[in-house]
C-alpha cells in the first residue's frame, strides 16, 4: 500500500466530528525564503568543490608510463619480474581490501577512507621514486589496490550532501571532472615526454607533488552529518524511531526481541535478505553477470596491456613512448560512447543479451588482433575501441540495475557485483599469471583473455536466440487469443438472447 495513502487516512476527523482548520497553514517569519537561496549557494559550492577535487586527484601523469618505468634501465626490472611476480599483487590486495573498504566508507561518511586514499597515493609515488627491489614495488601495487577499492567513496559522497532531486545533476559533474582529469592527466603525461623529453623518474616527482596537493583539499572536504546505511539520523516524528527505505519496503519486519531479532533487524542484513529477492529478476541477472564476468576480463587486460606493448614495441628512447597519448584517446573515446549509451531507445528486456553477445564479441577479435599484431599503431587502436566498447556498456548497465531499486540496494548490488568480479580476477592471475601458478609470458595470456571472451560471447549470444524465440513465441500465443475470446463471446451471445426470450 502507498505510504501516503496511509498517512492521508490518519489525518483524517472521526465521524461526526467537525473538521478544523489546519493550524500551520501559513508559515512563520523565520522560515520564510532565505533559507532556499542559501541551501543552493551552498549546494553550487559544494559540488564546485567535488568536481574540482575529483579533477585533481586524477592528475598523474606518471600513471600512464608505470610499466615502461619499471622496464627501463632506470629500474631494471624483467618482463618476467613485473609479469609474475609485481603485477599480481594488484589483483589481490584490491580482493583483499574492496569489502572492508565499502563498509567502513559509509560506516566512517566518507571523509577518512578519501583520506585514506590520498595518502595511499602518496606511496604508491614514494614507493616509485624510492623503492629499488622487487619487494618495494609488490608494496607500491598493494597501495594502488588500496586507492582503487576507495574509488567507491568519491562516486557515493555525493549523495551523502544533496538532496535526491539533485543526484542526476551531481552524479554527471562529478564523473566529467574525474573524466577531464584522466585526460588532461593523460595527455600533460605525453607531452611532457614526447615534446619536452621529460625522464620518467621526474614525472613520479610530479605526480606525487599533485597527490600531495590532492591530500590538502582532501582535508577540507565536508563531512556528511549521516550515511546511506549506517548512522542514520533520528527522525522525531516517528517516536525516535528512524525508518530506512528498507524498513518501508519491507514493513512486517517489526516486533519481536532479542538477539536474533537485533541480527535479522540490522542494516546489513536486512539488505541482504532483500538483495535475495532481487537476483531473480532477468534484467538484473544479465547486467550483474555481465558486471562480474566482463569487468574482470577487462581489468586484467588493462593491467597487462602496457607489458604487450612494450613486447610488440620495445624502445629505449622515452620520447617514443605514447601511453598518455593512448590513454587519453582513451578516455575521451570512452567518455563519448557513455555519453552516447543514454540516447539508446530500445526494448532491454528483449535485447540485452543480444547487445552484450555483440559487444563482447566484437571485444574478442580485438585482443586477438592486439596479440597478433606486431604494428604498435594497430595494437593502440584496438586498444582504444576495447576501452570505448566497454565503457558504452557502463552506464547502461547501471541504469538497468538501479532502475527498479532503491539506493541502498543499488549501492549494495554494485558493490557485491564488484566484489565478485575481483575475485574472478584473482583466481584467473593465480592461475595464468603468478609465478606459483602457470606464470605465462604476455601474449599466452593474451590468448587466454581472447578465450575468455569468446566463451562469453558465444553463451550471451545462445542466451539472446533463447530469449528472442520465447518472445516470439508468446506474441504467436498473444495473437492468438484475442480471436479465441471473439469466438466465445460469440457463442456466448446467442446463449443469453435465446435465454431472456424463454423467461419473457
Amino acid at each position: 500500500m502507498d505510504p501516503d495513502c496511509e498517512v492521508d487516512k490518519k489525518q483524517e476527523p472521526p465521524e461526526g466530528e467537525e473538521q478544523e482548520p489546519p493550524v500551520e497553514e501559513t508559515p512563520s517569519p523565520s522560515e520564510e525564503p532565505p533559507a532556499p537561496s542559501e541551501e543552493l549557494k551552498g549546494w553550487k559550492f559544494l559540488l564546485f568543490y567535488l568536481c574540482y577535487y575529483g579533477f585533481m586527484t586524477q592528475l598523474r601523469p606518471g600513471e600512464s608510463f608505470i610499466t615502461p618505468f619499471l622496464l627501463s634501465p632506470e629500474m631494471n626490472f624483467t618482463k618476467e619480474q613485473v609479469t609474475n611476480e609485481i603485477t599480481p599483487v594488484l589483483s589481490y590486495s584490491y580482493m583483499a581490501v574492496l569489502v572492508p573498504v565499502f563498509l567502513l566508507t559509509d560506516y566512517l561518511r566518507y571523509k577518512p577512507v578519501l583520506i585514506l586514499q590520498s595518502l595511499s597515493h602518496i606511496s604508491v609515488w614514494l614507493l616509485l621514486i624510492f623503492g629499488t627491489d622487487v619487494i618495494a614495488m609488490q608494496f607500491m601495487e598493494f597501495f594502488y589496490g588500496i586507492t582503487m577499492a576507495a574509488r567507491v567513496a568519491y562516486s557515493s559522497y555525493i549523495f551523502s550532501l544533496v538532496s535526491p532531486s539533485k543526484y542526476q545533476r551531481a552524479a554527471g559533474y562529478s564523473r566529467s571532472s574525474v573524466l577531464m582529469g584522466v585526460f588532461f592527466s593523460s595527455v600533460l603525461g605525453q607531452l611532457c615526454v614526447t615534446v619536452a623529453g621529460v625522464q620518467f623518474m621526474t614525472l613520479n616527482y610530479i605526480s606525487l607533488g599533485f597527490m600531495s596537493f590532492g591530500l590538502i583539499l582532501t582535508l577540507f572536504l565536508k563531512r556528511p552529518k549521516k550515511s546511506l546505511f549506517f548512522n542514520k539520523s533520528i527522525s522525531k516524528q516517528e517516536n525516535g524511531v528512524h525508518r530506512s527505505e528498507l524498513q518501508k519496503m519491507n514493513p512486517e519486519g517489526k516486533g519481536g526481541g532479542g538477539l536474533c531479532f537485533k541480527c535479522k533487524d540490522s542494516v546489513f542484513v536486512r539488505m541482504l535478505l532483500e538483495l535475495k529477492g532481487t537476483v531473480r529478476h532477468p534484467r538484473l541477472r544479465i547486467w550483474s553477470l555481465w558486471w562480474i564476468f566482463n569487468s574482470a576480463g577487462y581489468y586484467l587486460m588493462l593491467y597487462y596491456v602496457q607489458i604487450l606493448w612494450n613486447e610488440i614495441h620495445p624502445t629505449k628512447n622515452n620520447r617514443k613512448v605514447y601511453n598518455g597519448g593512448v590513454d587519453a584517446l582513451s578516455t575521451l573515446l570512452g567518455a563519448m560512447t557513455s555519453f552516447a549509451a543514454g540516447y539508446i531507445k530500445i526494448r532491454w528486456n528483449l535485447w540485452s543479451e543480444l547487445v552484450i553477445g555483440v559487444v563482447t564479441a566484437f571485444q574478442a577479435g580485438l585482443l586477438m588482433l592486439m596479440n597478433t599484431t606486431s604494428n604498435i599503431w594497430v595494437c593502440y587502436v584496438a586498444y582504444v575501441l576495447f576501452r570505448g566498447s566497454y565503457q558504452f556498456l557502463v552506464p547502461i548497465a547501471i541504469f538497468q540495475i538501479a532502475s527498479s531499486m532503491s539506493k541502498e540496494l543499488c549501492a549494495l548490488v554494485f558493490g557485491v557485483n564488484t566484489f565478485f568480479a575481483t575475485i574472478l580476477k584473482t583466481i584467473i592471475t593465480i592461475i595464468i599469471a603468478d609465478k606459483r601458478g602457470l606464470a605465462l609470458s604476455v601474449h599466452p595470456q593474451f590468448y587466454v583473455y581472447f578465450g575468455y571472451f569468446t566463451v562469453l560471447a558465444v553463451a550471451y549470444l545462445v542466451g539472446a536466440a533463447c530469449v528472442i524465440i520465447r518472445y516470439k513465441r508468446q506474441d504467436h500465443v498473444e495473437e492468438n487469443q484475442p480471436t479465441k475470446l471473439e469466438e466465445t463471446t460469440e457463442q456466448k451471445v446467442p446463449t443469453d438472447k435465446s435465454t431472456i426470450e424463454s423467461h419473457a
